[in-house]
């Protein structure tokens, strides 16, 4: 009989920011793919918003023949998709760039995944007809506020290219692992666009609209932005599609432990196919050798690895973990500095002590 004194120990959001809220998933304790909506990571630029869900409509208007002014009642009778997708903030990890750069200081837990289940923002575009000339289609939220450089109050916005916009598995999510989306994740209704950093999957939608020009919003062209440059903008572009990246969970970083057999496990993930090898060296990066995927087919979600080590000998270890995609795009040793602090996407390295 179990001790009705035994409390089960869970984890817990890490806190980065209260005002916005800004909260890590613990990714080190994370043992299942998909994850419970109170530990999912959350991002936000501005409080929450407040929103009357009695009389919810979603209008889709601009370069289209038939602009629509959508209930949710009819949203839910759509033909319906079921995706299940990783969302990585692109500032994950900001915190180890060197030399360091502004912003939230993100440490490995900015990624969350689950089910998410909507209308293909495709269907939605067709029954609104899209015109001649249109080029991208702004999503807009209802979390608005004022930013440290604008002196106006701004909603979050953001556009896709039409081509992804298209895409059949873009879509406006209303359920998230079979329930309705948590408000802290978006409801009524999000966009989800998977193989996207997580700031494409605009949350509490209010709006959609096509244009036929690129959207400059600061969402868009501030923020979101690689600037390989520290003291000007040339050479910047858009952050979009995630690269890939891996995370060592266990062991943790610093930690002791005895000589002998130890698992070491962790998750990869990329924008661009499915993960296809992860590598792991015991060494400081000297030799490597490959680690056991799970579910290796997968083009949306993370994929768990895992490596048995024998550590034979007493001392101090840098454990790496460097994963590749079917794109052929491997982990660098070092990541591309930005002074945004988008994109961390080293080989993931943690130290342990053998006793």
């Amino acid at each position: 009989m179990a001790d009705p004194k035994h409390h089960v120990v869970k984890p817990y959001l890490v806190t980065r920011n209260l005002q916005p809220e800004n909260q890590e998933t613990p990714i080190q304790f994370i043992e299942n793919d998909i994850i419970h909506n109170h530990i999912f990571y959350r991002r936000n630029h501005f409080s929450y918003p407040k929103l009357t869900y009695s009389n919810y409509f979603l209008p889709i208007n601009g370069l289209v023949t038939k602009p629509l002014l959508l209930s949710m009642q009819t949203i839910l009778q759509l033909p319906s998709k079921t995706v299940e997708v990783v969302l990585e903030c692109s500032g994950n990890n900001r915190s180890l760039f060197e030399p360091k750069v502004f912003g939230e200081q993100w440490e490995k837990g900015a990624i969350s995944q689950g089910i998410w289940k909507g209308v293909p923002l495709r269907t939605l575009l067709e029954f609104s007809g899209i015109t001649d000339g249109a080029k991208e289609v702004v999503v807009e939220g209802y979390d608005l506020g004022k930013r440290t450089d604008l002196d106006k109050v701004i909603s979050y916005a953001r556009s896709l290219p039409l081509e992804k916009a298209l895409h059949p598995d873009t879509i406006i999510a209303y359920e998230y692992n079979n329930q309705p989306i948590p408000f802290k994740h978006g409801y009524p209704l999000r966009l989800i666009v998977p193989q996207w950093y997580g700031m494409a999957s605009v949350k509490w939608i209010k709006q959609i609209y096509v244009i036929g020009s690129h959207f400059t919003g600061p969402y868009q062209n501030i923020d979101y932005m690689y600037f390989p440059n520290q003291e000007n903008d040339e050479c910047a572009y858009p952050v979009t599609t995630m690269k890939v990246n891996s995370t060592i969970q266990k062991p943790l970083d610093m930690a002791r432990l005895n000589t002998g057999k130890h698992v070491i496990k962790g998750i990869a993930w990329t924008g661009k196919g499915p993960i296809t090898k992860v590598e792991i060296s015991t060494d400081s990066g000297h030799t490597w050798s490959n680690a056991k995927l799970v579910d290796s087919n997968s083009s949306y979600k993370w994929i768990s690895w895992s490596f048995e080590w024998t550590a034979e000998e007493k001392g101090i270890y840098t454990i790496m973990a460097k994963g590749t995609d079917s794109h052929g795009q491997t982990q660098p040793m070092k990541p591309f500095w930005n002074r945004n602090g988008y994109g961390y996407n080293a080989i993931d390295q943690i130290m342990v002590k053998v006793e």
